[in-house]
């Protein structure tokens, strides 16, 4: 396996209207030139016209990153203007009415769109995923499999979608549950083996179930087009340090368990069921409630598991130069993540007598202005 575990990261915002803060309907053509003409080939569209997205290029450290996704942000927030439009980074759009959406005009989404039908358009979701670098894809499906206890960890501390349908939903992050209405998400069941994991695709494909695996869309998944184990857990992160920090613990993670085989190796038939508990939580709460401990049978402080997955990682985050970085986790809990704040915005708007739509739309400002801080 190359000892660089090198990274790419994947980013989708959403576009919103500047006056109303509503997401806008269609896209203007000349907005994706624009952006591309600025920004080059790794600005794409998404499903929906309200969403873009961007990808960085294959990055050897958590600077070129952090460079690559500053630049991204800068350049879509300058284009989005010359359109009176914004953009901003959140799992959900707190403002956004999902019947109002129209997919994007390219044969996979209208593909895509006549599979799913009404779910197509209510996938007004947007996320963050990882790639890290496997090469070996029986590692990548071994790796993969000894991750899932720690994906509810990382979920908690991207959570940024408290609200849907400009309504609070109580969770910090509705965007999974939205997402389990698609087939082929969630927690992915465990491989034994590639050989094993071929043959579900194989089965899904030969069928003409799927076309490809590009239409498995697992909160983890070996990634269709790379050498890489794509993370795609965590919500649109909406400070570009939250969206670093758990990039850099999953890139630490996979090298990790990399050199710590026995790690997570054995599992009970219930365990995949206990993850799906800690994800479930995640959602709920995003780090203000404990996660369950499996060894010890009860729920602990969220803060006490990320200690212990941080010093899973320490020797990791030191030899990739992403101390800074993965430490950026305690800062997480301390401040609270993005929905965490949404809410305490939205709340004191609310005591302060403004109405439900004026503290959306005061949601919407503060995740624009945020999203454009790098």
């Amino acid at each position: 396996m190359n000892d660089s575990y090198t990274i790419g990261i994947e980013e989708e915002f959403f576009l919103a209207e500047r006056d109303g803060k509503t997401a806008v309907q269609r896209m203007p053509k000349a907005l994706i030139r624009r952006c591309r003409g600025l920004l080059g080939e790794s600005v794409t569209t998404e499903l929906l016209q309200s969403q873009i997205e961007v990808a960085t290029p294959i990055c050897r450290s958590l600077a070129e990153a952090r460079a690559a996704l500053g630049g991204f942000r800068k350049g879509l927030t300058e284009v989005a203007a010359e359109f009176d439009l914004e953009i901003f980074a959140a799992g959900t759009h707190p403002t956004g009415e999902w019947t109002e959406q129209r997919h994007t005009d390219k044969p996979r989404y209208h593909k895509i769109a006549n599979d799913l039908k009404f779910l197509a358009r209510r996938n007004m979701l947007c996320g963050m995923h990882v790639h890290v670098e496997v090469a070996d894809p029986h590692e990548r499906i071994d790796i993969m499999n000894r991750t899932l206890p720690f994906l509810p960890l990382l979920l908690g501390l991207s959570t940024s979608s408290p609200f849907w349908r400009k309504y609070p939903t109580g969770l910090m992050g509705y965007r999974l549950a939205a997402y389990d209405e698609l087939p082929r998400t969630g927690i992915p069941e465990f491989f034994n083996g590639l050989e094993d994991y071929n043959n579900y695709v194989d089965t899904l494909v030969q069928s003409g179930v799927i076309e490809d695996a590009s239409h498995i869309w697992w909160a983890i998944r070996p990634s269709p087009r790379f050498p890489t184990l794509e993370l795609r857990v965590a919500d649109s992160c909406t400070h570009l340090e939250d969206a670093l920090c758990i990039a850099a613990i999953f890139r630490c993670l996979v090298r990790a368990l990399h050199r710590q085989p026995a790690l997570n190796a054995q599992w009970q038939n219930h365990t995949r069921l206990l993850i799906e508990e800690n994800r479930w939580r995640a959602q709920r709460y995003g780090t203000a409630e404990g996660l369950i401990d499996f060894d010890a049978r009860k729920v602990v402080p969220f803060s006490a598991l990320l200690d212990h997955l941080l010093g899973l990682i320490a020797e990791d985050a030191a030899a990739l130069d992403c101390i800074a970085e993965v430490e950026h986790a305690r800062t997480i809990l301390q401040r609270g993540t993005s929905a965490a704040q949404q809410m305490a915005l939205y709340r004191e708007r609310r005591a302060s007598g403004a109405s439900r739509s004026e503290a959306l739309r005061g949601v919407v400002g503060w995740l624009v202005a945020s999203t454009a801080t790098v």
